[in-house]
């Protein structure tokens, strides 16, 4: 997702917003473009809310103006409000996994920089033992024909990313990036996690 992308919208200043609501309970995945992870995420069954956002940088309140310039060390990710007992964290990193590629680090396509570093913030201690196992067991079996690069994160700050990017594939689809980008990579998904998809 460039710069040139970006609607010309004045961003609003994001508030912080870190916990779940009762009875569900929260990933944060940054698998490049937030545009795309966050139109993945949204049509699985058992997901309540899918927020994108900034993670793991060095200042309060940042900009997207901010992160695209490699400013602050934040990188763009989707935070997942889901209930455990409809979709596991386990199913989420098999979709996480399954639709961007963890092999390029700072990259996602002709996405290229540190925003874009595909990275798990782990909510608590189960999550860092599920994510960490997942990962080695993804390259001892070489499912990837290169080491995964992905970052396994404590949990960090989220920032929620200004208003004009919540459901940017679904209020622009007729976007250039949306079509091109977005829309296969939607599709794909689709197709392969059918028997998770909500209905919706």
């Amino acid at each position: 997702m460039s710069q040139s992308s970006m609607p010309n919208t004045r961003a609003t200043e994001p508030s912080l917003s870190q916990s779940a609501p009762e009875g569900l309970t929260s990933a944060v995945f940054g698998g490049g473009c937030f545009w795309c992870t966050e139109a993945v995420f949204k049509a699985l069954r058992g997901v309540h809310a899918v927020q994108s956002g900034y993670c793991g940088g060095q200042i309060d309140h940042p900009t997207y103006e901010q992160v695209c310039a490699k400013q602050t060390g934040h990188i763009e990710v989707v935070k997942i409000d889901f209930d455990p007992s409809v979709v596991t964290y386990a199913e989420l990193l098999e979709v996480f996994f399954a639709t961007h590629d963890p092999t390029t680090p700072g990259r996602q396509g002709h996405d290229v920089g540190p925003q874009y570093q595909s990275a798990i913030f782990c909510q608590n201690q189960q999550q860092q033992e599920i994510a960490t196992q997942y990962v080695a067991e993804l390259d001892s079996s070489q499912h990837f024909a290169s080491p995964i690069s992905t970052e396994i994160r404590p949990s960090a700050t989220f920032w929620p990313a200004e208003q004009y990017h919540a459901d940017y594939f679904s209020l622009h689809p007729e976007q250039g990036y949306c079509q091109m980008v977005i829309a296969p990579k939607v599709s794909k998904f689709k197709k392969q996690f059918l028997a998770k998809l909500s209905g919706k």
